[in-house]
């Protein structure tokens, strides 16, 4: 973008508006340029699945220096699990940041709701900067906010599905109402659903398998950087008004 438009998440600022995952990559060198090629700054990881005596664990191919880690708690069914994960994110990541995922059913990954409220109060309360993974209620949303997290992070589907948005009403009321950053989180599968996100007015989107399971991931990670501009832009701009009829392109053109 040639405009200054930060995405500003707990008071830290960044360039991009691509949130990238670390899962499902047939390498870590794929892994690596796919990064490199979504221009993200921010790279999330699943703290649960490290193995930090492995010499090649992908925690090895990512530059720190670079990327702004987010540990997250995926894996975790229980809010004693996701507590357990994210206070060892924090003793052997030294970030008070995480990705909060408390899931639900380990067939559709859904949220479970009532666990990521309350364990989203106590790492608040421990001070962790929560960044919640939730279904697209709105009221939901407000509770999150209300409760301190840094974000709130609804999905569009099924995470891992690829679907894109299967109903734009719950975001759409999440991102009017939002005083924080809303970043739309799983189930995308193309650069148009990044940017059908970023044209509603999420802050954001991430995800992982989109990139990771496609046939070149590379091509797609620059494909969902190009999607996200496009989204932000497109909002920023303004969409024209939708009309029922059709109307001439130019004022006073035609033939008499």
């Amino acid at each position: 973008m040639t405009i200054h438009d930060p995405l500003i998440i707990a008071g830290k600022e960044f360039s991009s508006r691509l949130l990238i995952g670390t899962g499902k990559y047939e390498n870590n060198e794929i892994m690596q340029k796919a990064h490199e090629a979504s221009g993200a700054e921010i790279v999330t990881v699943a703290i649960g699945r490290i193995k930090f005596d492995d010499p090649n664990d992908l925690f090895k191919h990512i530059d720190f220096s670079r990327y702004t880690l987010l540990p997250n708690t995926a894996g975790a069914y229980t809010v004693e699990d996701a507590l357990r994960i994210a206070r060892l994110a924090r003793m052997a990541c030294g970030t008070n940041w995480i990705k909060l995922e408390v899931l639900g059913d380990p067939v559709t990954l859904l949220p479970d709701v009532g666990g990521t409220l309350e364990a989203a109060k106590i790492l608040i309360n421990e001070g962790f900067t929560v960044l919640p993974y939730t279904n697209d209620d709105p009221i939901v949303a407000r509770k999150l906010e209300e409760l301190g997290c840094a974000t709130v992070m609804p999905l569009a589907s099924y995470i891992g599905s690829g679907h894109g948005f299967l109903d734009f009403s719950g975001i759409k009321i999440i991102v009017e109402r939002a005083k924080i950053p809303v970043v739309v989180d799983a189930g995308l599968g193309g650069p148009s659903d990044a940017a059908q996100a970023l044209e509603l007015g999420a802050s954001a989107v991430l995800l992982n398998t989109a990139i990771a399971k496609s046939k070149d991931p590379v091509k797609m990670a620059e494909g969902f950087k190009l999607g996200v501009q496009a989204g932000r832009l497109a909002y920023l701009a303004g969409r024209m008004e939708k009309k029922i009829y059709g109307s001439v392109s130019s004022v006073g053109a035609g033939l008499k």
